[in-house]
């Protein structure tokens, strides 16, 4: 068995985000990946939701736009061969779950692939409401999160990701995240609780 060995990943203890040109970015969080009945649950989706919530509320009262992005796969998605069946559009497991539910002026993005800007407004939004700054956090850490943020990067965004409210498969995966999204894309990397927004 090969040993691998994960670079060092730049950490900050805190990260101050501008209000008036940041959104928070909640990646799928959606009962087929959070809820245990979900067709791919994850444990640490779940666990990554109460730090989710208090980050919604911190955004929220500092006026940070909120987006979430949506997994909406039409009947037959060739996506299905890989993942099974999931997040079926107008379905249960398609719908954000209750504890972290959409408020009223939030972005609702659905999206069919696992980058949030493939063949969606994304972008066109984020720059009519002139932000520049996204905080990411969600599911899943090296499929979704990753390409999303990467995604984000390559069309100049700043990125800063909260990694303990982003949920992975595994730790290698979220590992992987936090690597290409500070080596590759020049994004930052902390705690949830170390965003400010100001």
């Amino acid at each position: 068995m090969t040993s691998v060995t994960i670079p060092d990943i730049p950490r900050e203890d805190s990260i101050t985000v501008p209000a008036r040109s940041a959104a928070l970015i909640v990646v799928d969080m959606q009962h087929d990946f959070v809820h245990p009945d979900g067709a791919l649950y994850g444990s640490d989706a779940a666990k990554a939701s109460a730090r989710i919530a208090s980050l919604l509320a911190r955004a929220r009262s500092a006026g940070v736009r909120v987006v979430y992005t949506q997994d909406w796969h039409p009947e037959g998605d060739p996506e299905f061969e890989v993942w099974g069946v999931h997040a079926r559009a107008g379905t249960w497991g398609a719908e954000i779950v209750s504890e972290l539910a959409p408020a009223p002026g939030d972005e609702i993005i659905r999206k069919v692939r696992f980058d949030a800007f493939y063949g969606t407004p994304l972008d066109h939004r984020l720059r009519v409401l002139g932000v520049r700054e996204l905080v990411i956090v969600g599911t899943v850490a090296n499929i979704c999160v990753l390409h999303t943020a990467g995604s984000a990067g390559l069309r100049h965004y700043g990125v800063v990701v909260a990694d303990d409210a982003v949920a992975a498969m595994t730790p290698f995966d979220h590992a992987t995240l936090l690597r290409q999204v500070t080596f590759l894309y020049g994004g930052r990397v902390t705690s949830s609780g170390g965003i400010r927004f100001a």
